[in-house]
């Protein structure tokens, strides 16, 4: 493993232990040329997961799965709204093991994006309500209004 510091190729692992959810394993790491300390984190991979995202005027772009995105984008919704980063990591560890099970090697963007609602939804309605604006393209105060009154009559349901 690389160290971020300096390049270097040389760490040692100091420590290794499953997360809390075990979904993966957080190392220890310390570098032999510069001393420094960093934690990486190894996470089992499935399959190989292709995602297939539409564009304007019906044109499709494949691109590998990224983990890292969907977590950007949960983070975002959640921030200031309490939600832990180990609760954002089940959600996506969650996700991730359903498309990575799923045996296609091609999943829309679209079925991902409505696995992060529906776990938003379990989670935290305003980040619920956040990740939907972005996601359906919410464009006048109007689509808020609606789609929060609908998440408001569904909670009292």
């Amino acid at each position: 493993m690389r160290c971020p510091f300096c390049a270097n190729d040389d760490t040692q692992v100091k420590d290794s232990r499953p997360t809390e959810d075990s979904t993966s394993i957080r190392r220890r790491r310390q570098c032999s040329s510069c001393g420094a300390r960093f934690t990486t984190f190894e996470r089992v991979q499935l399959r190989e997961v292709t995602i297939v995202k539409s564009g304007t005027a019906g044109e499709e772009r494949r691109e590998p799965f990224n983990r890292s995105k969907i977590e950007q984008s949960v983070s975002l919704a959640c921030r200031k709204r309490g939600v832990t980063q180990e609760r954002i990591s089940q959600l996506i560890s969650g996700i991730q093991r359903q498309v990575e099970t799923a045996g296609e090697p091609e999943v829309p963007s679209a079925r991902i994006g409505e696995m992060v609602m529906d776990g938003l939804k379990q989670i935290d309605s305003v980040a619920y309500i956040r990740f939907a604006s972005v996601y359906r393209d919410f464009s006048e105060a109007r689509d808020f209004e609606e789609f929060a009154s609908s998440v408001a009559e569904a909670a009292k349901d």
